[in-house]
């Protein structure tokens, strides 16, 4: 995975805080952010696979559905 930011540490931290977080460290964000964007990220990766051997080169809902462990 190269090192392209996908997801934003606001995101992430405002998802920690409707999980009840009242207040989130930015090493807890970036943690977090880190394990979000490799498990996206392997998803992808499985999900454009499926897709190729299907014989497409567009990636659809059931690709991600069975990419996803």
């Amino acid at each position: 995975m190269r090192d392209i930011m996908y997801i934003s540490e606001s995101a992430v931290e405002k998802m920690l805080k409707d999980a009840g977080a009242s207040r989130v460290s930015r090493g807890a964000k970036q943690e977090f952010k880190k394990y979000l964007e490799k498990t996206a990220f392997d998803i992808a990766q499985k999900a454009v696979k499926l897709a190729q051997h299907a014989k497409r080169k567009t990636v659809d809902d059931s690709d991600i559905r069975l990419a996803i462990p």
